[in-house]
């Protein structure tokens, strides 16, 4: 970060404080090096990450206006209309070369921020200083889209219009806000997990669990007063049901959901041999994932893997599956923001997929 950025961030975390008094009560004497330190370690502030670089070969040699809120420094500040322009746009290409810095969260309007748009249109607020941060992990679709593709189209007929929907990427708070953002494709008649507020004590946010600057989770043994036993994050399981059907009510919950998920991924493939009459392969490193199995082995090879070998026969029954699919793959997380929503995603779509192709969804337990 440059000089004279970090100099202004600084200056503006130590006005924020004064002008906060429940946050400067707690930090009276911000340790500006020690935040610095953890910032400088963190993803927000890695040059070398796609997220930062993926325009450096564009032609225009700029961050899209569209892509500018969430990629570059500037950009949130532009949307916000900190610049005082217009307000949830970005007006212009940014440059390239910038992160996420400490003046993108320390400004007034997002320092103000108490309230988010989600793709799907829904709004959610009074979520305190979290905003900020789902103002960019809430990803860029829908349920709400994969519906508009599908509409007015027979659920297994395909469609040489349609294209995959892709929720973008590290989609936590659409994860955890669950039913309330509609961030995964909700099936009708189905009802879908809320906001996954984690603790009854206090509910959790995105900043009880992450530190703000470094963006580490809090450490495993915090979790394990609670969740006893537990030596990773993964181990953690909360509820005793059997979602998976394998018997074991003692594995942590993302074992169940990467079950569920794996089941699904082999359903989607069944679905575009047996249904829609092509093969199907998933990459998740390129764009845009799915992609025709030229040699039907089942998985996206480098030779596949490329888009003009994008998949084509889509169906709005697949399209809907596999939307899901993706929801819960660019969520890493997904077992601690909200398992019981990735679950019931996963579910329904093996439940609608398995009613052209066979699914065993034997001793499955729906959340």
């Amino acid at each position: 970060m440059p000089v004279r950025n970090l100099t202004i961030a600084m200056m503006l975390l130590v006005g924020a404080a004064a002008a906060l008094p429940a946050l400067a009560q707690e930090r009276k004497k911000p340790d500006l090096a020690k935040i610095t330190a953890a910032y400088l370690a963190s993803p927000h502030a890695d040059r070398s990450a796609e997220a930062f670089r993926h325009w450096d070969g564009e032609e225009d040699r700029a961050v899209p206006g569209e892509c500018a809120t969430c990629h570059t420094s500037r950009g949130i500040i532009d949307y916000l209309g900190a610049d005082l322009a217009a307000v949830n746009v970005v007006d212009a290409p940014q440059p390239l070369g910038s992160t996420v810095d400490c003046v993108t969260c320390h400004n007034p309007r997002s320092m103000a921020l108490q309230s988010v748009v989600f793709p799907s249109g829904e709004r959610l607020d009074g979520l305190g200083h979290e905003a900020i941060c789902s103002t960019c992990h809430q990803g860029r679709a829908s349920g709400g889209d994969v519906d508009k593709a599908a509409a007015g189209r027979e659920d297994d007929a395909v469609a040489g219009d349609l294209g995959f929907i892709n929720i973008h990427y590290k989609a936590a708070a659409a994860t955890q806000a669950g039913s309330l953002a509609a961030g995964g494709y909700q099936y009708p008649g189905k009802t879908y997990a809320g906001r996954f507020d984690h603790v009854k004590k206090e509910p959790a946010t995105c900043l009880t669990c992450h530190n703000q600057h470094s963006l580490k989770p809090a450490a495993i043994e915090t979790c394990a007063e609670c969740h006893k036993g537990a030596a990773k994050y993964a181990d953690i399981r909360s509820a005793p049901l059997d979602s998976d059907g394998d018997g074991d009510t003692t594995e942590g919950i993302a074992a169940e959901i990467a079950a569920l998920h794996d089941r699904l991924g082999a359903a989607i493939r069944a679905y575009g041999v047996q249904v829609a009459g092509t093969p199907i392969a998933y990459d998740a490193h390129a764009f845009p994932y799915f992609f025709a199995d030229t040699n039907g082995d089942g998985i996206a090879g480098k030779a596949e893997a490329i888009f003009p070998n994008r998949y084509q026969n889509w169906t709005p029954r697949l399209l809907k599956a596999a939307y899901n699919y993706q929801f819960v793959a660019k969520d890493g997380a997904a077992y601690v923001h909200n398992p019981r929503y990735a679950l019931q995603l996963l579910h329904d779509s093996l439940e609608s997929l398995g009613e052209k192709t066979t699914v065993d969804m034997t001793g499955f337990a729906r959340p």
